[in-house]
């Protein structure tokens, strides 16, 4: 099993999905241990630590607010030695910033799921530096537990990647809702509306993922000339309105990830 004892920093909603989806692919509860200052126990009843361990870890998985990585680097960097991978999901992030935090580690990586790591179904955004062949195979198995693993070789992209692999769950969120608010307010009951809109993109996605054609021609294959299906692209596709919307959305989020980069490689 690739990275058999994974000590987690920080136990939030991020993490604790990812550990809902390694248990849900097999994984056993004591592969993982936890520090935490102040947590006494966590979910899975996986081991707590309130003070730094001082046993081996072949992992460390970083899950704590972007900004505390400073606040937690001095309690990491003794337990990231050459033998040990540091794994990142802090957004914004670098490489080189967390190089520079755990020099002699054996490898750093950012790792970008999403909460569908708890179905196994994260599109996981991976990019490295130090990292040899069997640690790059390590994080590859490790990743896939919980959905994919799309490695990206110029991090100029991370943030993009992050935008839309990481944010894009709530981008979704959001039109899904907009499905339904609209068609309540044209007349159908909230509650049928919700729960339409749900399973609506549910089935869609999985088709999505399913079939050789891409999303764009299966809309056009859904689409009857004249019918209803293209009365309603017909709107969504005026002026490139839809396309414009979603692009300044990816780029607000990736900005942000610059701008958290920015703070991140300041010293403190």
């Amino acid at each position: 099993m690739a990275f058999e004892k994974i000590l987690i920093v920080g136990f939030g909603t991020m993490t604790g999905a990812m550990v809902d989806g390694w248990l849900a692919a097999g994984s056993s509860t004591s592969r993982f241990e936890v520090y935490h200052p102040s947590k006494a126990e966590v979910d899975h009843g996986l081991a707590v630590h309130n003070e730094w361990p001082s046993g081996h870890f072949e992992a460390v998985l970083l899950g704590v607010k972007p900004h505390m990585i400073d606040d937690i680097a001095g309690g990491v960097e003794p337990i990231a030695g050459p033998d040990t991978v540091i794994l990142s999901v802090l957004a914004g992030v670098e490489l080189a910033s967390l190089e520079r935090r755990f020099p002699r580690s054996g490898g750093v990586v950012r790792f970008m799921p999403n909460l569908a790591s708890a179905l196994g179904k994260s599109p996981n955004a991976l990019i490295s530096k130090g990292l040899n062949e069997q640690g790059r195979a390590n994080v590859t198995a490790l990743a896939e537990q919980i959905g994919s693993a799309e490695w990206l070789e110029d991090e100029g992209q991370f943030d993009l990647a992050t935008a839309l692999a990481g944010s894009g769950p709530g981008f979704v969120y959001r039109f899904i809702d907009a499905l339904a608010a609209g068609a309540a307010e044209l007349g159908l009951p909230a509650d049928h509306a919700g729960r339409l809109a749900v399973a609506m993109v549910e089935g869609a996605a999985a088709l999505a993922a399913a079939s050789p054609h891409t999303p764009h021609d299966l809309a056009r294959r859904v689409a009857s000339p004249g019918g209803m299906t293209q009365k309603g692209l017909d709107v969504l596709d005026d002026a490139g309105a839809l396309n414009a919307l979603v692009t300044d959305c990816l780029r607000a989020a990736r900005d942000r990830g610059q701008e958290m980069a920015q703070e991140a490689r300041k010293p403190r």
